[in-house]
């Protein structure tokens, strides 16, 4: 099937499938005598494997790791499990710097009046760059 339409099964934009296809997480495409991009089954099976991992949050550098891996049926599920647990951790620390982020707005925005005079907290806070 052409790009299109692995793009419209799958739900990623062609641009973003020739890019996973650049960057080696997906084999080169068959090409067709026309010169467009061919792909089987399999490739639209690893494309939604790829989509699924990129959801999660998972970087493409990992996304790379985790498809070597299920290509890999002599695989230890340790191995996966790890990559998954460490991923847990940067996920458990990103929450917290958003948990962060979400206080001190939320106290700037306490402390602006919000109304026409131009003093404004928030302006100050950032202008002081500090945090």
């Amino acid at each position: 099937m052409n790009i299109g339409s692995v793009a419209e099964i799958t739900g990623l934009p062609a641009k973003t499938i020739r890019y996973y296809e650049d960057i080696g997480l997906i084999p080169k495409a068959v090409r067709a005598e026309n010169g467009y991009r061919y792909y089987g089954d399999a490739d639209v099976q690893t494309l939604r494997f790829i989509q699924r991992a990129r959801h999660l949050g998972f970087s493409v550098k990992d996304v790379g790791n985790l498809v070597t891996l299920w290509n890999d049926k002599n695989r230890a599920s340790a191995d996966v499990k790890a990559m998954a647990l460490r991923h847990i951790e940067e996920v458990e620390k990103r929450i917290t710097e958003l948990e962060s982020i979400r206080k001190t707005l939320l106290h700037l925005t306490d402390q602006c009046h919000g109304d026409d005079r131009p003093d404004c907290p928030i302006i100050e806070d950032f202008a002081l760059g500090e945090g």
